[in-house]
């Protein structure tokens, strides 16, 4: 099935509002089991840039995790972000370990130059140019950073885009719904972004299928 973009950000209040108040736990916590299984080294006071945070479910997570590490979320959206900012007004004890940034991939302006952990979640297929993530993890990467990216695999059929829609988000708002199958449509195929990866000079990373609608880009930089 060919590839469908779709809009890059989530700007509109009601989508912002389904989106921070959906049940996203299994996809969330595979995203941090993951995460420990690939990098089982402990990861101690590290910088971490979480790239598209949306309302931040997966910068808190993270933090909560390791707790030594300080987390900067970057997203586009000003919807988004005021939920992020809105939990992390309620969670004193990270307050001074996670930050929240607005700013468009590539042209980000950061506190920080470089990052020792690059982590993302469902961003990849909503830019109408892949290539702007790669070029942002080269600029932002330490030396030896680590990557994690998780994003959606593209089904084989819009058929198959439905059901995966009707399964995972059966009782979802319709906002919700409309948005996962969207997303679907506009994600890649792991062979798509292995090229991608090639061609923007990061080959050592891999791309793995980890469910029946989710795929994982990680490795370490070199340096």
């Amino acid at each position: 099935m060919k590839r469908i973009p779709e809009q890059e950000l989530m700007v509109d209040p009601e989508q912002a509002q389904a989106y921070a108040s959906a049940d996203f736990e299994q996809p969330h916590s595979m995203f941090i089991d993951l995460f420990s299984d690939s990098f089982s080294a402990v990861v101690d006071k590290a910088h971490v840039l979480d790239l598209g945070c949306g309302p931040g479910d997966i910068t808190f997570r993270f933090a909560r995790s390791w707790q030594q590490c300080s987390v900067h979320g970057i997203d586009g959206s000003d919807a988004m972000l005021l939920h992020a900012e809105k939990t992390l007004g309620a969670e004193s004890s990270l307050q001074h370990r996670v930050c929240f940034f607005k700013g468009l991939l590539p042209d980000l302006a950061l506190p920080r130059s470089q990052y020792d952990i690059i982590i993302s979640n469902s961003i990849l297929h909503h830019l109408p140019d892949s290539t702007v993530l790669w070029q942002t993890v080269k600029a932002f990467a330490a030396p030896q950073a680590l990557i994690f990216i998780m994003d959606l695999k593209r089904p084989a059929s819009i058929t198959e885009a439905a059901q995966l829609r009707d399964s995972y988000a059966k009782d979802e708002p319709e906002v919700l719904r409309t948005d996962f199958y969207n997303s679907l449509l506009a994600a890649f195929e792991v062979g798509e972004i292995q090229v991608q990866l090639r061609d923007a000079g990061l080959a050592d990373l891999s791309v793995r299928a980890v469910s029946d609608r989710h795929l994982v880009i990680s490795g370490r930089m070199p340096g």
